[in-house]
Order: structure tokens, then sequence, then C-alpha cells
């Protein structure tokens, strides 16, 4: 019997049927959607990392044999060691099947080796994607916990929608099951009624997509490939999906029905029989309030609009909450990016721009091993060429020899432990040594005045004030002090503390900021209190025996002619990797291209996170589409009423188009504000000027997303008023629940 009086409802109910399945596969097919891309997402990553840092997850430092690696191996959980080579350094990289026995396991293993717990590395960012943190990680690695999170919000929001959209169908139904409750139906009864048509009318709209939601996924992917195909050594995204995927994507649909269906469904078994006689389906308002505002702007029509909204509070919850998150995350993503972009060009490509325009990196060589600067001076469109190689030394500053202005701004007192080392006679801070090639060391000494000469250095004599956050516009003052009257000539001896031993060496000059090297470099921006020390290479070859601490590569910066174009780049480029390659590794990179690049990797990341609040938008339309054609019968009822007190179709279309209106204003006036708050904290934090973000601010992707958003409103609301506009004043009227 029921299920005959469930085939016979569905069938006789389009409407109300079309709203279930319609939620049905909107959810769905969101559902497989995100868990795809999700799990493509996280595969990309793990691909990624394992490319760029190895697929290892721990790492220890020493001098290994075979009894060692046996015994690791042996260890439990372990599911391999491979012993490599790394800075000049033997290292065991260790592969762990049970991943939770990483952080615990490895202390253990070089505890029974012989290893210090300070020669084990962890490849975080691995671990991170399985969910492993340890507390000495001080990185955010946000990546995967944030996919986890939009995943749940977005299964609860789903679940949202297709309750509201049983919950109408059932709601109406109330008068009915009453009916049958007082001739002998049981509430378990009802209940299995309910769970069974749920089941008939979603069964097919699940599957459906479920499948459309995998090819979705495909199509993403296809389209992330494509906007980074210009990206140079960004590895190709492959499209995958694991049949557990698929399996727990349906399994999650199947719950979120089910309990859909099921929590209007106990409440409607609950209800007495009387109760649900009486109940005339239609919304009704608690406590009416009168609404002055909206009477004065629109008239009556808009004080019942109002009240409208107001019976519908509850069941339009989730669609105002999805439309003001996706409204505040769109224009909030939007304007991140707009201020990233400023700030990158400032910071990076407008301030680089007439320092280089190639940069080849020469791997696992030396800059005294390099003898072709004059060769590739001579190349045509070549304005200049700098040979360099960095180094990282310590240095012992005493108080002595600290400036003034530093003692008053407290000296060493704002720097950490690995800043600045109280030691004997003062603090051990970190010298970083630029070694250029001999040719540029000594063009640079005569640009600036300075004696030139290939047995000294030039040191940076500046230091930030790091009482002021501002590093768009930084103070700085003298770090050593130093006798303004001989600034361009010999000023004693710096001794240089480096890994092997000690060295002094002659102080050419003490420079500023400004009079640094025009090299891709930022000098002290994470340890302000470095001392950068610049020499040549034949200094360098001298003293490397004593000092070490060499970095692996060195840098060659090439500048090309001014207004070169790209294509004119590109091929110089060819040319100097053709020739640099010829002894050695190299990587090269054009600013002109990696500018492209960058603007390549914004408009992908937009298209993502854009996809991301789009969906977040459809999530909240298509909540507002289920009620609003859901709730037809009680709006028939409610309209009934209106015209038989005398309303005109057109004052009842007017009331109607001004609930759209408000209901689809509504998120953004509760949005604007946030996102308004959210842009100016970004503005402090980045530094940039208010003036100079509004001239680039992105109102126009803004604006249509706004648009875009009130359109949906007033066609799913249109749509409602075509179905009630066909009312029978009779039909509805001469129901005996009509009070």
């Amino acid at each position: 019997m029921w299920r005959e009086y469930t085939k016979n409802f569905t069938k006789n109910n389009r409407s109300s049927s079309l709203s279930i399945r319609l939620s049905a596969l909107i959810s769905a097919l969101l559902l497989s959607l995100l868990c795809g891309m999700f799990y493509n997402m996280w595969k990309y990553e793990v691909e990624r990392i394992t490319l760029e840092e190895g697929g290892w997850h721990s790492r220890i430092t020493g001098e290994w044999n075979r009894e060692d690696l046996e015994d690791i191996r042996n260890f439990v959980h372990v599911k391999d060691a491979v012993v490599n080579e790394k800075g000049g350094e033997e290292v065991v990289d260790i592969y762990f099947d049970d991943l939770r026995a990483v952080l615990s396991g490895t202390p253990y293993i070089a505890k029974m080796i012989g290893c210090a717990p300070e020669k084990i590395v962890y490849n975080y960012p691995l671990l991170a994607m399985y969910l492993i943190r340890d507390e000495n990680d001080t990185a955010p690695r946000m990546v995967f916990p944030l996919f986890l999170l939009i995943l749940t919000m977005a299964a609860v929001s789903l679940i949202v929608i297709i309750h509201n959209s049983f919950a109408v169908s059932m709601h109406s139904r109330m008068h009915q099951f009453g009916i049958f409750s007082s001739i002998g139906a049981t509430p378990k009864q009802i209940r299995v009624c309910l769970l069974q048509e749920a089941a008939a009318l979603c069964a097919i709209p699940v599957l459906a997509g479920n499948f459309l939601g995998i090819a979705g996924s495909m199509g993403l992917i296809h389209l992330a490939n494509a906007l980074g195909s210009r990206i140079s050594g960004r590895h190709e995204a492959v499209w995958g999906y694991h049949p557990l995927i698929f399996i727990l994507t349906l399994l999650v649909t199947v719950i979120t029905i089910w309990i859909s269906a099921w929590l209007p469904a106990w409440k409607l078994s609950r209800k007495t029989p009387l109760e649900a006689i009486k109940n005339t389906g239609e919304l009704q308002l608690k406590r009416k309030k009168n609404s002055r505002l909206s009477a004065f702007l629109f008239g009556v029509e808009g004080e019942l609009a109002v009240n409208a909204l107001k019976a519908q509070r509850k069941s339009l919850r989730t669609a105002s909450l999805s439309l003001v998150f996706s409204f505040l995350a769109f224009a909030v993503m939007q304007c991140f990016f707009s201020l990233s972009v400023i700030s990158t060009r400032e910071t990076y490509f407008e301030r680089y721009q007439d320092v280089w325009d190639i940069m080849i990196t020469v791997k696992d060589a030396e800059i005294d091993s390099f003898a072709g600067t004059k060769e590739l001076s001579a190349i045509p469109g070549i304005k200049s060429v700098i040979v360099y190689q960095k180094a990282m030394a310590r240095r012992i500053i005493t108080e002595e020899e600290m400036s003034e202005e530093m003692k008053l701004a407290g000296g060493f007192s704002h720097a950490s432990e690995e800043q600045a080392k109280k030691v004997d006679g003062g603090h051990l801070v970190n010298a970083p040594v630029v070694i250029l090639d001999d040719k540029s060391f000594l063009s640079y000494c005569e640009r600036m005045g300075i004696a030139p000469r290939l047995d000294g250095a030039v040191i940076l004599n500046q230091i930030r004030d790091v009482t002021n956050p501002d590093f768009r516009h930084p103070d700085f003052m003298p770090y050593i002090k130093t006798n303004p009257q001989v600034k361009n000539e010999a000023n004693g001896l710096s001794q240089m503390i480096g890994e092997v031993g000690a060295a002094e060496i002659p102080v050419l000059s003490y420079i500023e900021e400004e009079d640094a090297p025009r090299l891709r470099e930022e000098y002290a921006t994470s340890d302000y209190y470095e001392l950068v020390h610049f020499m040549p290479a034949s200094l360098w070859k001298e003293i490397k025996g004593q000092i070490g601490g060499a970095e692996e590569d060195f840098y060659i910066c090439v500048l090309g002619e001014e207004n070169a174009a790209a294509e004119e780049l590109r091929a110089l480029q060819e040319k100097l990797d053709l020739l640099v390659s010829a002894d050695n590794t190299v990587e090269s990179e054009n600013r002109i291209q990696e500018y492209e690049e960058n603007q390549t990797q914004i408009r992908g990341l937009k298209a993502i996170f854009g996809g991301f609040c789009v969906l977040l938008a459809i999530i909240g339309v298509g909540n507002v589409f289920s009620n609003a054609m859901g709730f037809v019968r009680q709006r028939k009822r409610e309209f009934a009423r209106y015209f038989s007190i005398g309303m005109t179709p057109g004052e009842i279309r007017k009331m109607f188009c001004i609930e759209a209106v408000i209901f689809a204003c509504r998120p953004i006036a509760i949005a604007l504000p946030l996102a308004t708050a959210a842009v100016w904290y970004m503005l402090n934090m980045s530094y940039v000027a208010a003036g100079e973000f509004l001239a680039e601010a992105p109102l126009v992707p803004v604006v249509l997303f706004m648009l875009a958003i009130l359109g949906a409103m007033v066609l799913a609301y249109l749509l409602a008023w075509r179905n009630i506009r066909k009312i029978s004043l009779t039909e509805v009227l001469r129901d005996d629940t009509m009070m």
C-alpha cells in the first residue's frame, strides 16, 4: 500500500519531486567534484614534494656502514633505507611503512646507531600531507587542512540543502499524514514510507551526480594543465581517481540523504493526529512586527515581503550563510590577489628590472672555476654580466664597534640566540659573504670611488630598526662605528669566522644599502643583524680553506639592453645556456618570462579559489531555488488570502520582487563590511597605501559576482511566481482548514 502511495504521490506532485531530485543531483555532483578535486590536489602536492624534496620521510646525517643500514632496514615500520650524498655529507634517507611511526621511530634509530638527535631531519612538507605534524615544524602548512575544512563545510551545507527540500515536501503533506495516522498508521510506517520515497527519488540523481562530478574533476585538471602550460619547471598534473574515493563519495551522499530525509520524517511521525490534521501547511510568524522602514520605502507590499522572509528565516538560513560566505570569500580573494600583484610588482619585478634580465644558476660548481665572464660580456645585446657566489661566515661585534644609534635602539636586545649569540668580547653575528668575480668587483669599486683592490672586502654597514614593522618603508641606522671622513678608504680589518677556522681581511669601505652591488638579492631580510661582506673571487680563493661555508652553486646575473623584447631575451637566454652548459649543469630564468608565469599562476589560483567561491554561491542559490519552488503550496494559500482581500496581481508581483531583492541584498550588505575590514587589515599588514590599492581594486569582478547572485535570486523567484500566479482562488479557499 505504501509503495503505491509513494508512486502515486511522486507521479502527481512533479514540482516537489523535481525539487528533491535536483537537490540530490546538485549535492551529489558538488560533493563528487569536491572529493575528486581534493584527491587530485593532494596527489599533485605529494608528487611535487617528492620531485623537489624527495620521497624520504626522515633523514640522518653521518658515516654509514653496511651493518648500520641493515639495522635501520630491520627496524619496525621501516620500509627501506638508502644512503645518499647531500651537501658534501653522507645521509641515510629512511622510508616508513607506517607514517605515524616516523616522529617516534627516527629518534630510536638515531640512538641505536649512535647519532645525535641534531643530525635528524624530517621531510615536514611530505608528512604534513598525511596530517603528521611535529611541534618543531613552525611552518603553517595549511594546504591539506584547508582542503579538509572546505570539504567538511560543503558536506554540511549540502546536508542542509537536501534536508530543506525534504522538509518542504513533507511539511506540505502533514495534513494527509494526520489523516493516515487517525485511521491507524503507526509512526514507524510513516517514517518508512517517507524514507522509501526519498530512496526512490534520489537513487538515479545520486549516481548521475557522482559520475558528473568525476567528469568535472577531470575537466578541471585539464584546465589547470592548460593554464600552467607556460610555467617552466612545473610538472603536469595527471588526473587520477581512486575507487575508494568513489565509494566514500557515494557513502557520504547516501548518508547525507538519509539524514536529510530522516530528520523531517521523524519530526512528522511524532505529531499527534489532531496536530497534523489541523496544520494548514502555511508559513506563520510567531511574533508579527511592523517594519516601518520597509513600509516607508516600498509601502504595504514591502512590509508583507519582510514578514514573509521572517517566516522563512529558518529554511533560508543555509542559503543566507552560503551567499554571505561566497561573496565574502570572493571579494577577499580578489583583493588579496590584487594586493599580491601590487606587492610582487613593486618589491620584485620593478625593483630588479634594471638589475637582471637573465639569471643562470650553475650547479655544483665554484666561482673560481669559471673563466667565461669576458666571453659572455662580449655577446651582442648584453649590457652587463656579474658572476657571484654566496657563502656563510660569522663575526664578533664588540661593544666598542657598535654605533651610537644602534646602542640607543637597544643594541642586540631584540635579537634571538641564532641572530646574535653572546660570547666573550661581544656578540657573534652572521656575516654572509657575496663573492663577485674580479672584473665586476673592480668595476664596482671604481663606480663607488673606492680604491680598486682585490685583497679586501666592502661591508654593508647598515642595520634595520627592528622596532619599525613597516618593511616597505624601513628605517636604517649604522651598524659599526666608522669615521665619516674616511668613508671610501681602507678602514681596519674584519675577522671572519667560518666552519673550519678564521681569517682576517682588510676592509676597503663601509657602504649603505643604496650603494650595495646591484644583484637579485635582498640583504638582511630575515636576519636583521647580518653584517654582509662583498669580496672579490681572488680573495675568496685565498681564504676559503680557512672559512668554508660556500654554497654549492654560483650565479650569473645578466642585464640586457634597455627595452629588450621578450623574444630577444628568450633567444639570448638560449645562447647563454648553450655556452655555459658546455662544462656545467645549469638552470636559467628570464625576468619577463618569470613575470608572465607569475601572472599565469595568479590567474590559475584565481580560477581555483574563484571556483570554490562559485561553489558556495551555487549551494546558496540551490537552496533558494529549492525553497522558492518547494514552498509553492504555502505561498499559494498566502497569496490566495491577499487576492481575497482585494490585492491585484500587480501588487502581489511587486511584493514578490521586493522579497527577492531584499533577500538577495541582505547577504551582500552583511558581507561588504566584513570584506572591507579584511581588506583594511591586509592593507595594514602589507603596508600598501589605500589610494594605491583603490587604483587597482578588483571592482569589476566583485560587482559582476554580486550581479550574478542578484540575477540568480530574481530568476528563482520569477520561476516560483510563474507557478503561484496560476492559483485558483476558489480551490484554495474551499479547503476547510483555511482559518
